[in-house]
This record gives structure tokens, sequence and C-alpha cells, in this order.
């Protein structure tokens, strides 16, 4: 059973166009597809490497949880650094790669920031565009604006917007500093609590998480989160000169 701190999370799932703004830029041809494959020279964790599970709570909603590895070399820090610096490109054995598709080789497209803060910050009330495709599969194309809600070393916390709808997904994050790095947990949870929520709570999900894609999230986040340890640090040491 996971922490209280859990209560319902974001949903991986295909959006209507209508989910971010009018005006913003549509994707160019190269994001519109199934993403080609980068050959690092790391490989993925495998979906043991982690403690997961879905489970359904006894309102209805269908919960997906992680208890990653250890994320060796990484801090809390630079946890909250990275979310807050999606955008851009990082080196990696002299090629110059979008952040993003780093950080998963073979399933990540696009991210980047609709609004930012009115400083021009990355934080609560910051909008992100994401495209993704769980499993390199179309059929769990992950394709959303989501809003911050949260955003420091103790965790990160975002809300999508789907199909139009604010309110069916949440997700959470919690970072810890450990001897030797950070234990990360996250959450996703697909519903909402309360009456209509239980009505409708077959409905949403068949729409949110056909057959199989429950399981495809779970071993794309454990492969993602695995991947920071082999290119933050160096990144974070890059661009902010900081070691920790």
């Amino acid at each position: 059973m996971l922490p209280p701190l859990y209560q319902a999370l974001p949903i991986p799932w295909r959006s209507a166009a209508h989910d971010w703004p009018a005006d913003a830029p549509a994707y160019p041809s190269e994001h519109r597809g199934v993403p080609a494959p980068l050959r690092l020279p790391w490989g993925l964790k495998p979906l043991g490497s982690a403690l997961s599970g879905i489970d359904r709570l006894a309102d209805g909603r269908l919960r997906c949880w992680i208890r990653h590895d250890t994320v060796r070399g990484v801090t809390p820090r630079m946890l909250a650094w990275w979310f807050a610096n999606l955008e851009g490109e990082a080196e990696v054995e002299g090629a110059r790669i979008a952040r993003y598709r780093l950080w998963h080789p073979y399933d990540h497209v696009h991210a980047s920031y609709l609004r930012r803060c009115a400083d021009g910050s990355i934080g609560p009330g910051a909008v992100i565009r994401l495209r993704e495709l769980l499993g390199a599969n179309p059929r769990y194309t992950v394709d959303i604006t989501t809003t911050i809600e949260k955003l420091d070393e103790e965790g990160y916390i975002h809300n999508p917007v789907v199909h139009g709808l604010p309110g069916l997904a949440r997700m959470e994050y919690r970072f810890c500093a450990v001897p030797g790095g950070t234990r990360y947990e996250n959450c996703l949870l697909v519903g909402r609590p309360g009456r209509l929520g239980r009505a409708l709570a077959p409905l949403v999900q068949a729409l949110a998480f056909p057959p199989g894609k429950g399981e495809a999230w779970l071993r794309h986040n454990i492969e993602e989160v695995g991947m920071l340890e082999h290119f933050l640090p160096a990144l974070y040491r890059q661009e902010t000169g900081l070691d920790a």
C-alpha cells in the first residue's frame, strides 16, 4: 500500500485537438509518427528492477503505482531542475540529442512548455505539452497538455487535460534523498471519486486504459526513470555549475 500522499494521478491517453490552446503551434511532421529509435550507450532497466502494480480502489478508480530502484547519482534537486528544463538538447558521444528523446530513446516524441510562469520560469501554473507512444505502440499514444501544480525537491505534481476534461487524472511523484541517490516513487490514478465517478469509471477506463496500456505505462515509466542516472548528473553540472 502506498503512502496517503498518493490520491489521484495523470493519464496517458490520446487527447483531442482541443486539449491545448487554439494558437498552439502544430506539431511538425517529424513529431507525428512513431519516433525513430535512438542508439545510446546505455540499456533500459527491466520491469523487475522496480516494485509496481495496478490496483482497483473501492471507489472504482484504477491506480498504477511504482517504487523505483534507487536513481543513482541523482539528487532531488537535480530532478526538480530536470522537470523545469525538458526543452533543449544534451550531448551524448559528440551528438546533440533532444533531451526529451534522450529520456526515453524509443517512446518519447516531443515536450515543450506552452505557458510559463509570469517570471518566465517553470513551476506551478506552467503548462507542458507532451507526446509519446508507450512501448512505441501507436495504440498507446499520449498526446496531452498538463498543468503543473507542484515542482520542488520533494516532488512533482501535474494535472492533464484529457479530451477537454480536467479532473479525471492526476500524476504525483515523490523524491527522497537516500545514500547514493534518490528514492523515486510515482503513481497514476484514472477516474474520479464520488458517485458520478463510480458510474463513469468503466467508460473512462475503457477510453483511457484499453487492455495492456496500464502494463505499458508501468514498463515505460520504469525505463525512463532508470535512464536519468546515465545523463542527468552531467547535464545538470554543465547547465548549472553545481554538483548536487
